[in-house]
């Protein structure tokens, strides 16, 4: 018992600083933030490559100067890509945006160049799609519509400044019914568009809604395909907002990046990315509309953003590529005091990380409000190695569903995940994560740890955390699984519940007063699972044994 009091008085003292914590305004925290690039990169628990700010001539050209007027009505496309190029001659430098409203269709950026945006400057993408040209994908068959601003094998690229960056998105991207009011539902059917069928979807144009059944139509003739077969479903081919492909030396640091069609921010193949001091808005219904992307990009650092997102937050994608197992494409990012409102989920990993990932640090962030805290998942054919991932120090509250989530079987069915796959390169392997300092106030479910009968969930340490949730902890397919100084707090159920769980140690768990079940031991295959320095007397019932578990599973120290 005085084990337990122990705990329970470190933990009433941490939820009160968690609250005080929540209750700082974000813009307070964020003025503080006195920190520099180097400090960041610091006491890492993994080698990290030096890293360094893109240096620019010290010359500058103003768009005003090649004929931009910022009303919002005068489309400035050519203008931004003449700048661009006379700043690209002299040897690069700055591109100043002034205070205005810039409409404009693409942006095409070049190397050296430092697209800046001052305090007052808007930068409005139209809303008239024809103003993004249908182009071909490089080293595929597909066509792709114009990246509002986009970068491709490019080396020392930036996007500074206090401005603002607005995609339009809402002309493109289609809003399910479920996640408005009836308010908001009537006005966008009194906007214009179309609706589903079944009701439940608006599309801002009928070619949104039927692009993707004409592109399937159109696939299917295997013949080569040009700009104009794609024409009829530029609607659906929703652009992402910013985007740097193939870049070394990429900075982007102060602007509000908003309303974007699809993903908001997306560097894919980069290199020494520097993020920090931005904000990103994407309302919470944005179909597909995630905050921070980062694919298949290697030495990567993330400081003092903001993001509120209508799908994932802030997210880490790898597909295969060139990857192998010992070189994976995604590796050596670093995330730091960062605050996620609205999003599926706060931080996450997958769902494709068939390229492999490895190196990651997540330190000293807020989730509010997100779907899901800390969520990381993939599922068979689109899986690889993901390991030495290290998350600390998060805070968060009122989570939709899980405070922290495994799931290897995203968006498979059940009848699939039942039985057992062979194992390939493109079975996911979740493995080596250290979490350690996790607080949550109010969640649907506090740990949910999902993997395959082929490949387990494996070598998870999760240690001095917190957790208040309506439902507690649970497992399926999981093995050696290691918990340390953990209190989850249920609403109402089983606080453990293990199913095919192996090898567990779990070591000073508190046991809230009047758990009605401690722990629930099921399936043939769990074994092992040592209960260590544990008082489980607030119990209604301790353990708790399903038909094919022996009782020798549960070994209590």
């Amino acid at each position: 018992m005085k084990n337990t009091s122990n705990l329970n008085c470190k933990i009433s003292c941490t939820i009160i600083a968690v609250i005080l914590l929540f209750g700082m305004p974000f813009n307070m925290v964020y003025a503080q933030n006195t920190k520099n690039l180097s400090d960041y990169l610091k006491n890492l628990p993994f080698q990290m490559p030096e890293m360094t700010i893109p240096v620019f001539p010290d010359r500058s050209v103003n768009i005003r100067e090649f004929g931009a007027v910022g009303d919002g009505q005068f489309l400035n496309t050519e203008v931004f890509a003449k700048a661009i190029e006379a700043c690209t001659k002299q040897g690069g430098g700055k591109v100043i945006v002034p205070p205005g409203i810039w409409l404009t269709g693409p942006i095409v950026l070049q190397s050296n160049i430092n697209l800046h945006l001052e305090k007052g400057a808007l930068i409005l993408l139209s809303r008239n799609h024809k103003d993004f040209p249908i182009i071909h994908v490089p080293s595929s068959k597909n066509f792709m519509v114009t990246t509002p601003i986009f970068g491709a094998n490019l080396e020392n690229v930036a996007v500074t400044g206090e401005g603002i960056i607005d995609g339009s998105g809402d002309t493109w991207r289609q809003v399910k019914k479920a996640k408005t009011t009836e308010a908001q539902w009537k006005d966008l059917v009194a906007s214009g568009g179309v609706i589903s069928s079944d009701g439940s979807m608006y599309w801002p144009t009928r070619e949104a809604m039927e692009g993707e059944e004409y592109l399937k139509k159109l696939r299917s003739l295997n013949k080569p395909l040009t700009e104009t077969d794609y024409e009829p479903a530029r609607d659906f081919l929703r652009p992402n907002l910013v985007q740097f492909q193939k870049c070394k030396n990429v900075l982007l640091d102060g602007p509000t990046f908003q309303n974007s069609p699809k993903f908001v921010l997306y560097p894919s193949q980069c290199e020494n990315v520097v993020i920090r001091n931005i904000k990103v808005l994407n309302e919470w219904w944005a179909q597909n509309g995630d905050g921070i992307d980062i694919s298949a990009c290697k030495n990567v650092l993330i400081y003092n953003c903001m993001v509120n997102a209508g799908d994932d937050g802030i997210c880490m994608k790898s597909s295969r590529g060139q990857a192998t197992d010992t070189v994976p494409n995604l590796q050596n990012i670093v995330i730091s005091d960062c605050v996620v409102y609205h999003a599926h989920g706060g931080f996450v990993i997958g769902s494709n990380t068939d390229g492999g990932m490895r190196n990651i640090s997540v330190n000293n962030c807020n989730f509010i409000s997100t779907d899901v805290g800390l969520r990381f998942k993939s599922s068979r054919g689109r899986g690889g190695v993901v390991e030495n991932i290290y998350v600390s120090n998060i805070f968060m509250k009122g989570i939709a569903t899980q405070a922290i989530l495994f799931d290897t079987y995203y968006e498979s069915t059940s009848e699939t995940n039942s039985r057992q796959f062979e194992v390939n390169e493109k079975t996911p392997r979740f493995r080596k994560f250290y979490i350690s300092n996790i607080f949550c106030s109010g969640a649907a479910q506090a740990v949910k740890i999902t993997g395959l009968p082929e490949m387990p969930i494996q070598d998870i340490e999760l240690k001095d955390a917190v957790i208040e949730a309506d439902k507690g902890f649970t497992s399926l397919e999981a093995k050696n699984i290691r918990l340390t100084n953990v209190n989850i707090i249920p609403a109402s159920g089983v606080v453990y519940e293990l199913k095919n769980s192996a090898d567990f140690v779990l070591r000073n768990l508190a046991c809230p007063k009047n758990t009605e079940l401690f722990m629930m031991l099921d399936g043939k295959s769990t074994s092992n699972i040592q209960l260590i320095g544990t008082d489980v007397t607030w119990a209604k019932k301790a353990i708790e044994f399903g038909n094919d578990v022996d009782h020798s599973a549960l070994i209590k120290r």
